[in-house]
């Protein structure tokens, strides 16, 4: 009985050690856009001319969308999460002078992601977002 229990548990901590290594994998704009389209938002788009001049040249890609309420979001790609903070400034320094004061209301990171919205986002969007966040 000890045997199998030695056994069911090596297993199990295989198992939960394989589930650590997907979720460390970066997200990107193509593995993110195809559920954001599922879950309403429009002019999804991850081409390098639309999407913006900081998430353009982002690692993994960047992404603009529209929400169902009519916020637009781009993301920026990093190469990894310690990629993070220098995306963060590349934004604050190309935002416009008006919109800096409340970056921190409408800038957000998920990991390797960083999320810009026009406005703040409702709760919905962001949860939205945050799901949708993918590899």
């Amino acid at each position: 009985m000890a045997a199998r229990l030695a056994v069911f548990l090596a297993v199990l901590a295989l198992v939960a050690a394989g589930c650590g290594v997907r979720n460390s994998k970066p997200f990107t704009a193509t593995g993110t856009a195809p559920c954001l389209v599922d879950n309403g938002f429009h002019g999804v788009t991850s081409k390098p001319a639309e999407v913006g001049f900081v998430a353009a040249f982002a690692e993994h890609g960047g992404l603009k969308a529209t929400s169902p309420a009519g916020n637009t979001l781009t993301i920026a790609f990093t190469a990894d999460p310690d990629s993070v903070r220098s995306t963060e400034d590349a934004f604050r320094n190309h935002a416009p002078p008006a919109v800096r004061p409340h970056l921190s209301d409408i800038m957000q990171a998920s990991r390797n992601a960083v999320i810009l919205w026009t406005v703040t986002p409702k709760g919905s969007e962001s949860d939205t977002v945050a799901h949708c966040l993918s590899p």
